[in-house]
């Protein structure tokens, strides 16, 4: 547990340089290579496992007054909803696909991301053949993106198939991802599920960290057909999706993340805080106490101190609004620092390349944990609703 909470840092950052040097990587695998999901190792986190999404998170509230109460997180005994995650762009195996052996890489993201949220769903998270951080700089030097997203997709619909037909057991369920995560999951919900059985018992998809694109000023239409937009807490059948900019930074020109290219199309962005709304509200944060920014030294989180816990629950240390202006869409964070009091003023979750920050890619490294109180509280609402038009 201590060897994954101190290489949570490894999520925040990747060494796109160390790629950009690397060998020439080896091609996609074959779609012949089928992976086994009936087998538990392909999976990364499966209930009753004791995988990374069976840990405990221990945890200290990082009030305007410092350090506070101390909590820990715990997988819950028999939660009636199931929760399907994808995680990010992590592995720095040498290929262009990553391997079937889930490394530090996999299994942290899982701790800082996905581990939480076993506190209200049993937690199911397949290991996949990733495009790796080597086929970000693959793609820089002009290699087709697409057949390396394929392989890994390939893999993400076998879990998913498998998870339907033999452990889903006919459960509510969440679809959770963020950046490469989010890609496969936006494909996963147009092709496999939409219009289909299953749908009914979709609570939501939190698609973070990727664009999900709506014609502007509508609900429904873009990415998907007729799944729309989550506007309201308790809606189930939804989708929550933002990408994340600091308020004084919005997404420039040809930014990667937040700006539409297709006309009358925008970049859809649903406050987990506040659904239906685009007011400035308070979040409820959970940080990994060690996450750099990659232009500055670690985050001194509080005057009192290092942190006494692994995570730190902050709540209304950032406000953020929903701002959707023409193709523009994106939750824009504005810190509420107060040099008078012990917190920080700043937060992590920029990106660089070679030590260059992406002002295209936002805040792209604090999209979860930024609001995952709030998402954690906005499945609470979606389970609550479902379960009691079933009683």
């Amino acid at each position: 547990m201590k060897k994954l909470l101190l290489a949570l840092g490894l999520i925040a950052a990747p060494s796109i340089l160390a790629a950009q040097t690397a060998p020439s990587p080896s091609p996609p695998p074959s779609a012949a290579a089928a992976v086994d999901y009936a087998d538990p190792a392909s999976w990364l986190c499966l209930p009753g496992g004791t995988g990374p999404c069976s840990y405990p998170l221990p945890t200290m509230a990082l009030d305007p007054s410092g350090y506070g109460a101390s909590s820990e997180a715990v997988p819950a005994a028999d939660p009636p909803i199931d929760c399907f995650y994808v995680y990010p762009t992590v592995s720095r195996d040498p290929g262009l696909n990553s391997d079937m052996d889930a490394g530090v890489e996999e299994q942290t993201a899982a701790v800082a991301q996905f581990t939480r949220f076993a506190s209200v769903c049993r937690a199911f998270a397949p290991v996949y053949r990733q495009a790796t951080v080597a086929s970000i700089a693959a793609s820089f030097r002009g290699q087709d993106p697409a057949p390396i997203l394929n392989a890994a997709y390939a893999d993400v619909l076998a879990a998913w198939r498998n998870y339907l037909a033999h452990r889903n057991e006919g459960r509510p369920f969440v679809l959770i991802g963020h950046s490469q995560g989010t890609i496969h999951l936006i494909r996963l919900l147009a092709e496999e599920i939409e219009g289909k059985p299953e749908a009914g018992r979709m609570l939501s998809a939190l698609l973070l960290g990727f664009n999900v694109e709506v014609p502007e000023g509508r609900l429904t239409g873009g990415s998907f057909r007729t799944t729309p937009l989550c506007t309201r807490a308790g809606q189930t059948g939804c989708v929550i999706t933002y990408v994340t900019f600091r308020a004084a930074a919005p997404p420039p020109e040809g930014a990667l993340f937040g700006r539409a290219t297709a006309p009358g199309r925008t970049i859809a962005c649903t406050n987990p805080a506040a659904l239906g709304s685009d007011a400035a509200v308070p979040l409820e944060s959970y940080w990994f106490a060690g996450t750099r920014d990659l232009l500055q030294a670690s985050i001194a989180w509080s005057s009192q101190g290092n942190p006494p816990a692994p995570f730190l629950h902050t709540r209304g240390l950032v406000s953020a609004a929903c701002v959707q202006r023409g193709p523009l869409g994106y939750l824009a964070v504005t810190v509420n620092a107060d040099p008078a009091d012990p917190r920080t003023d700043e937060i992590p979750g920029d990106i660089s390349f070679a030590g260059i920050r992406q002002a295209g890619w936002g805040l792209h490294l604090a999209d979860v944990p930024i609001a995952q109180g709030d998402l954690i509280r906005a499945v609470e609402a979606q389970r609550d609703a479902f379960l009691s038009t079933r009683r």
